[in-house]
């Protein structure tokens, strides 16, 4: 019996098998599953998704979030940010109040022990950053940024 060995492509293998367009779209799911992976390692207490629902809690500097305001940030549905929310809050790390203007609405807030959690991995998460974008100049990541969120505006506009 004879055995093939099989090798895993290189991602510019990939790329002249195939439209540029095709090759960059499959790399970037391979590209957010492996940073999942690594990101669902990383903390001990949360997971990757909830990591980045806190880090977007951040961008909320005025009035505490609702989970409205999370989807939207987050590009997923508001179902998806209250099964996250659930998490967090079972563990302590958010907490849920009704609005003081607007009774139908729930606002969301750190709690210390998110505040701890923050301290605890400011470093670590640092470190992580400046090795992900190692030999990646700030032009370059701007470059990527603004593709990226381009492809993410056409997705929200109906292309006839």
């Amino acid at each position: 019996m004879q055995y093939i060995a099989y090798m895993q492509p290189t991602n510019e293998q990939i790329l002249s098998m195939m439209p540029p367009q095709f090759g960059l779209f499959g790399l970037l799911f391979a590209f957010m599953n492996r940073l999942q992976a690594v990101g669902d390692s990383f903390y001990k207490e949360i997971t990757c998704k909830q990591w980045f629902l806190l880090a977007c809690m951040n961008l909320y500097s005025e009035d505490a979030p609702t989970a409205n305001d999370l989807a939207e940030t987050m590009g997923c549905s508001r179902q998806n940010v209250k099964q996250i929310l659930d998490g967090l809050c079972k563990k302590e790390i958010l907490i849920l109040k009704q609005d003081k203007n607007d009774k139908r609405k729930q606002r969301i807030y750190a709690t210390a022990k998110y505040k701890k959690l923050e301290k605890k991995y400011k470093n670590k998460e640092q470190d992580f950053l400046k090795n992900l974008f190692y030999g990646i100049s700030e032009d370059e990541v701007k470059i990527v940024f603004q593709i990226i969120s381009r492809m993410e505006k056409n997705l929200q506009e109906d292309k006839k």
